[in-house]
């Protein structure tokens, strides 16, 4: 694949990831809640997962600023989802199309004339970890992208907000996570690889309630590989739970397949 393509397919992909994240504009959360140091790391990831989101579909428009230092762009799509099956987006007039499953990550972009159709091996090279649907889907929805469950963590207060990092080192990157003492979603949270110079953060920056659901309401997100820095900012709008959808998709006839090599 040559690198303009490689460009094109970066820019889509970092927008299906954004795109994947949602909230709604009205009733923003503002928690003035203190954190208790005595809270241990057990109870804060505990109440961490007790507040996970819980809903069938959700549906809205979300606003994505995005800049990787050589474009910027702005755009608004459409999002369709349902919780743990699907994830479509949709940009206006269907100019790009994206359908996401647990197995498959899918899209296609008219102005190009291409098409991608295939697994989560380029987010998750791209990433520099392992990555699926759950974890996307977790991490968009103000959960951790790790199970917190499945490692022994060291809790302390950072500001505002709590903050856990492993009492072990882990081999593929050093992770954070700051935790907010109010509703305990995510303030932040990081993977970062310091000897390959990469970084991943996200920072919620507010929460809302919508139907007494706690979702984000902006997120910002920051990735830099090597010398290369992509910043993200995302607005999200008119969202609704539970509405019965479908999720119309078919890669048009004629198209060149984007092949990653």
């Amino acid at each position: 694949m040559n690198e303009r393509n490689l460009a094109v397919l970066k820019r889509i992909l970092a927008s299906v990831l954004i795109a994947l994240s949602f909230s709604c504009k009205s009733n923003k959360i503002l928690s003035d809640a203190k954190a208790d140091k005595s809270l241990s790391a057990r109870i804060i990831i505990r109440n961490h997962y007790k507040n996970e989101l819980n809903f069938k579909t959700l549906t809205g428009r979300i606003r994505i600023d995005y800049s990787d230092g050589y474009s910027t762009q702005s755009m608004g799509v459409s999002l369709r989802m349902e919780k743990d099956k699907a994830i479509w987006i949709s940009a206006p007039l269907g100019v790009v199309k994206a359908f996401i499953t647990p197995e498959r990550v899918s899209f296609y972009n008219k102005l190009e004339n291409q098409y991608f159709d295939g697994d989560f091996s380029y987010l998750s090279r791209m990433l520099g970890t392992d990555v699926d649907f759950e974890q996307v889907q977790n991490l968009l929805l103000g959960q951790a992208l790790l199970d917190l469950r499945d490692e022994r963590y060291l809790a302390q207060v950072n500001g505002d907000n709590y903050e856990l990092k492993p009492k072990r080192a882990m081999d593929l990157f050093k992770p954070l996570f700051r935790i907010e003492p109010g509703n305990f979603k995510l303030a932040a949270q990081q993977l970062s690889q310091p000897w390959n110079k990469r970084l991943l953060e996200i920072r919620y920056k507010n929460y809302q309630l919508k139907d007494q659901h706690i979702l984000p309401n902006e997120i910002g997100i920051v990735a830099i590989d090597t010398d290369q820095r992509t910043t993200i900012a995302i607005e999200y709008r008119s969202m609704e739970f539970n509405r019965r959808l479908n999720f119309p998709y078919k890669i048009p006839k004629g198209y060149q397949e984007i092949v990653l090599k």
